[in-house]
């Protein structure tokens, strides 16, 4: 085996020192949600109050879908506007000393909706192309309030399970709780632990090193370690280093790839807790976290399986053979094997999109592994929104169970009828819709080419190529961000594709969400029966795990075929 005991018991007490916090970070995040005193009040609540007075807001004003969606959609455009005119006007920002230019209006563009939709996915390199005025004053923002945005949707969300006159909160408030008492203190405690962890800290742009022998190397450097902590916190992912946390300066040692690797987990397994609080029902927390981590934890051995075993093609070249640290090509050294998988599971399974090792070069089936994770979008998913695509799956779950027994689905004392069955639909069929047709006219028009040239000259012989253009638009679909290879991605068809991909992916489930929990808002409370589902059993639990896989199995298997199942090397 490629990988030792300590590092499996490592891992085993990552999860468990995070599985020992998330109860209390849920019961946390409950009472920020519900408005209760918390952690931060005093330093907080006159600044916020200021604000709300400022822009006229009402924070006691409990709004319905219509005024929440409308808040959520202006919010998303203003940052969308924002990074647009950061990255154009680029040039003219301070810390700029490599006097580098703005983007053009395409790739602006591309980069405005990626990090306005917590998907962060590139099209340009970070050290050569992106200034530290361009991150701090345009993507750092984002970076906070984009997760922010799915912490406040999550929350109004649940709350559509305690309403009785369809409303489902104030998002102004939301959004600001989610920054102040969440987001904020815990990365800033993170930026702390990443510089203990030799992480850079830093407004020097890059330092010139000069070598023995009289050759120079150009090393840039960053406010690394607080971007990486609202990075991984928040589920953004987008590296301040093209190479992300490859690079040794992001991801120095196997102790700081097991922080960041809690960092991008906390949140995520904590907000099923916070949805047991806020419904009054501790107990309807368990089914999610163990959906979560039966899904997670069969896909971190299956990772490390086909890890392990190597590609036959790879290892059938002259001279190659499985290295000691696990695959010859692509994994860092600083890291096993054990370390490396549970860091990329993890970050594409909570739509972090972060990657410390070149995701091209994994074996076949290793990529399926990541793949699954982008379908399911919720084991766990992104900040909040992740835990929300897992109720979606919960309340199909409820209705088929429902209707297999003859009596009318309920849950949580409410029914579950068409109206939210019909957005669940919607959400379900769009995920696989726009990834597959943009990936249909790349092939079928020429947009896509690499090295080999345009894809669609001979499909069968590059599989490997089709995989890549795949993942491009399924990590795009699903708000993830990571790549997989060199593909020609940089064109106006890529920039403009893409951002609209990312915008659909994440803003129409989160509108979803919101007019389910509106349904629910405007429905009395119906008290338990004989009848009742019991949500909180084991046999429901396996029924949720598996129905994950399956619906997602199902929606995504036959494109498989075309990519990692035709490239052999299993």
């Amino acid at each position: 085996m490629a990988f030792n005991l300590s590092s499996i018991v490592d891992i085993a007490i990552l999860f468990a020192l995070v599985l020992l916090f998330a109860p209390s970070l849920g019961s946390y995040l409950a009472r920020v949600y519900t408005n209760r005193p918390v952690f931060g009040d005093r330093l907080w609540n006159p600044v916020e109050g200021f604000l709300y007075r400022l822009f006229g807001i009402d924070p006691r004003h409990s709004m319905r879908f219509t005024e929440y969606a409308l808040a959520l959609l202006l919010l998303g455009a203003a940052l969308v506007v924002w990074i647009y005119a950061m990255m154009t006007l680029q040039s003219y920002l301070p810390w700029n000393p490599g006097a580098l230019s703005g983007f053009s209006w395409d790739l602006a563009f591309h980069t405005a909706a990626s990090f306005a939709t917590n998907t962060d996915f590139t099209h340009f390199t970070s050290e050569s192309q992106l200034s530290v005025g361009g991150a701090i004053l345009g993507l750092q923002i984002a970076l906070f309030l984009s997760p922010a945005m799915g912490l406040a949707v999550i929350a109004a969300f649940v709350r559509g399970f305690t309403s009785r006159d369809g409303t489902l909160g104030n998002f102004y408030v939301d959004i600001t709780r989610s920054v102040t008492r969440v987001l904020l203190p815990i990365a800033f405690v993170g930026a702390i632990v990443l510089v203990l962890l030799d992480l850079p800290q830093t407004f020097v742009s890059f330092v010139t090193a000069h070598g023995i022998g009289g050759a120079s190397q150009t090393i840039y450097l960053g406010p690394v370690a607080s971007w990486t902590s609202i990075e991984l916190l928040g589920s953004n992912g987008g590296g301040w280093y093209a190479a992300n946390a490859a690079n040794a300066l992001a991801n120095p040692s196997g102790l700081s790839s097991l922080f960041e690797t809690a960092l991008m987990l906390l949140i995520p397994v904590s907000v099923p807790f916070m949805f047991g609080r806020m419904v009054r029902r501790p107990s309807e927390s368990y089914p999610y976290i163990a959906t979560i981590l039966i899904v997670l934890f069969v896909a971190l051995g299956l990772f490390i399986y086909f890890q392990d075993a190597g590609s036959t093609l790879v290892n059938s070249l002259p001279g190659i053979s499985p290295a000691v640290n696990g695959y010859p090509v692509g994994q860092q050294a600083q890291y096993t094997l054990t370390e490396s998988s549970a860091f990329n599971i993890v970050s594409i399974y909570a739509n972090v999109g972060a990657q410390s090792a070149a995701l091209g070069s994994l074996t076949s089936g290793a990529q399926m592994v990541l793949f699954f994770g982008m379908f399911t979008q919720s084991t766990p998913g992104g900040v909040g929104t992740g835990f929300g695509g897992l109720l979606i799956f919960a309340m199909v779950g409820v209705f088929l169970a429902g209707l297999m027994v003859g009596r009318t689905p309920e849950y949580l004392g409410k029914k579950v009828g068409t109206g939210q069955m019909k957005w669940s639909a919607a959400v379900l069929i769009s995920h696989p819709a726009i990834i597959l047709v943009p990936t249909l006219i790349a092939v079928v028009l020429g947009f896509a080419s690499s090295a080999v040239g345009p894809l669609s000259s001979s499909l069968a012989a590059n599989a490997h190529q089709f995989t890549i253009l795949l993942y491009e638009f399924t990590s795009e679909a699903a708000n993830n961000g990571s790549s997989m290879g060199p593909i020609n991605d940089g064109t106006l068809f890529f920039n403009l594709i893409g951002g609209a991909i990312m915008l659909i992916g994440r803003f129409f489930p989160m509108l979803a969400m919101l007019a389910i929990g509106s349904l629910f808002a405007q429905q009395d409370y119906i008290p338990e029966s004989t009848g009742t589902l019991k949500t909180t059993s084991l046999t429901f639990t396996l029924y949720l795990a598996l129905l994950v896989v399956i619906v997602s199995g199902l929606l995504f298997l036959p494109v498989l075929a075309l990519g990692p199942l035709a490239q052999g090397g299993w």
